[in-house]
């Protein structure tokens, strides 16, 4: 998964409510462009060249896979769906609300409907002063400026009323109150596009199982009966490695942990994989390294069909997982839950991604995270 942009857009309204016509906005904008990571505080501000009512403003950062242009798309039809009419008059106007892309990234995009950075942005109170809340490391691409400097030599000198502190929609998730989330599931399930998400999104320090290095892993799905042992130690020690190793390292810069596997899991394969007295030996070793590792404060758990693991794992092109058979994903789905089911003292959700598509689909992204946050709570 490809890291995310960091869109920071800008909200005004003064027409009608205009505490609850940027506060919907800011709800809509999460479910359908971006997951909204930090919004500003409430501002009332004077009308930018014309005679009106003043208006309240806001900024707001939110990360998307999405395109600019994709964005101003979405953020167009938002505003209908709020309510704005835009007139046929030259010049500015009231509204009920008003968006604006500010910045992708450090990127400068001009096109016919799209200029980034905002060409105005470096002139307008308005913007600069709740932007300057946010409190990014971003530096005008053009100007070379960073925010406190735009504030500073701005020409509009308009008065910002500071009226209220606005709450992002993921602070209500409290993820942060967590030390440690693990997120597993089946072969293609999309434990690890979500833990990443989640981490960028959360600010958590992000722990990726090292599979890909396993000179086992390619041999294994070519013949399983002979190097099925084999894999399933290497992976239990380079797992109980790499688990207490980066639990250990406590990063001060980061909320909490995120994880897109457990240790148990190894248990799972290797009992789908391993003969019974393969597996008897097995689970001696990982009776004893289990007995040391630290637990999750929540286990996450994507359960996905079968038909649809197998349309993932042919999307994402990895040679050697392609000729995996439907009933070892079966085996290892039903080793999944049956394992959970035994587990009483394991704080655990499991949610159903079979219909979902976190990564296109903002909705489905903000679901997931309202199930977790609801475990939570």
């Amino acid at each position: 998964m490809e890291k995310q942009h960091q869109v920071v857009l800008s909200l005004g309204s003064n027409l009608g409510d205009r505490q609850l016509f940027i506060e919907k906005a800011i709800i809509l904008l999460h479910k359908k462009v971006g997951t909204v990571i930090k919004v500003s505080s409430l501002y009332e501000t004077p009308p930018w060249g014309f005679d009106s009512l003043p208006f309240y403003n806001c900024a707001l950062v939110i990360h998307t896979s999405k395109s600019a242009e994709k964005i101003l798309s979405l953020v167009l039809q938002i505003e209908i769906e709020i309510g704005r009419i835009r007139s046929e008059e030259v010049g500015y106007q009231k509204r009920i609300i008003d968006i604006d892309v500010i910045a992708f990234d450090d990127q400068i995009i001009e096109t016919e409907n799209l200029k980034i950075p905002h060409p105005h942005m470096h002139n307008r109170m308005f913007v600069l002063v709740p932007m300057r809340d946010l409190n990014l490391d971003w530096r005008h691409p053009i100007l070379q400026k960073f925010l406190p400097e735009l504030v500073q030599l701005a020409e509009d000198r308009s008065k910002c009323k500071l009226i209220s502190t606005l709450q992002s929609p993921i602070g209500a998730l409290q993820l942060q109150k967590l030390n440690y989330i693990a997120i597993e599931g089946n072969i293609g399930a999309g434990k690890t596009t979500l833990a990443t998400k989640i981490a960028e999104d959360f600010n958590a320090k992000l722990v990726l199982e090292r599979f890909a290095d396993n000179p086992f892993l390619p041999k294994f799905y070519e013949d399983q009966s002979r190097y099925a042992f084999p894999l399933e130690m290497s992976f239990l020690a380079d797992r109980y490695q790499q688990l207490s190793d980066d639990l250990a390292q406590f990063d001060l810069f980061k909320d909490f942990i995120v994880a897109d596997y457990h240790i148990f899991k190894s248990l799972i394969f290797a009992k789908v994989t391993l003969t019974e007295d393969e597996y008897r030996l097995y689970k001696t070793m990982f009776d004893i390294i289990h007995k040391e590792m630290p637990k999750p404060d929540l286990y996450v758990y994507l359960y996905q069909n079968t038909g649809q693991l197998l349309a993932n794992i042919k999307s994402r092109g990895r040679s050697y997982e392609q000729q995996i058979p439907a009933d070892y994903l079966d085996k290892i789905n039903r080793g999944y839950l049956d394992y959970i089911k035994t587990q009483t003292d394991l704080n655990v959700v499991i949610i159903d991604v079979s219909e979902k598509d976190f990564v296109v689909n903002q909705e489905d992204y903000i679901t997931i995270l309202e199930e977790i946050g609801q475990k939570i709570l």
